[in-house]
């Protein structure tokens, strides 16, 4: 699972880290770790759609975690919210920069963070583009 923090005063995002997940679950007492020590207060997972727009298998997966997550942060009383925000696309983009910047020699070298950057660099050029995870409504 890719990750990015991003500064919303600046509307600026970096890749942070690529977190090991085993069968969909990610280290839980890890991932809450990072969320209350760099502060965060709103994050955004993303909804991998298929191109016409529908739900696919990876979508209901990413909204089954989103949904587990806000559910932990609200069992450790951390003030932050969970939104998604479409992610189509994100990965091509992400192996095309990466490929062109020298940050990766293998066309399968794990490009995550990069695609995390540039979902939360989506979310800050269009806010409204990120729903509440109650509004999505898995097929």
């Amino acid at each position: 699972m890719g990750m990015a923090l991003g500064n919303t005063i600046t509307q600026t995002a970096r890749a942070f880290d690529i977190l090991a997940m085993n069968n969909g679950q990610p280290d839980w007492d890890n991932l809450l770790g990072i969320i209350k020590v760099w502060g965060v207060s709103q994050i955004i997972v993303g909804l991998p759609l298929n191109m016409d727009g529908s739900s696919s298998m990876l979508s209901k997966r990413a909204h089954k975690f989103a949904r587990r997550l806000a559910h932990r942060i609200m069992e450790q009383h951390i003030p932050a919210t969970v939104m998604m925000c479409d992610e189509r696309l994100s990965s091509v983009e992400a192996r095309e920069i990466a490929w062109e910047n020298s940050w990766i020699d293998n066309p399968r070298a794990p490009i995550d963070d990069i695609s995390a950057c540039i979902l939360l660099s989506t979310y800050f050029s269009d806010p409204d583009s990120a729903l509440a995870i109650d509004a999505i409504k898995p097929d």
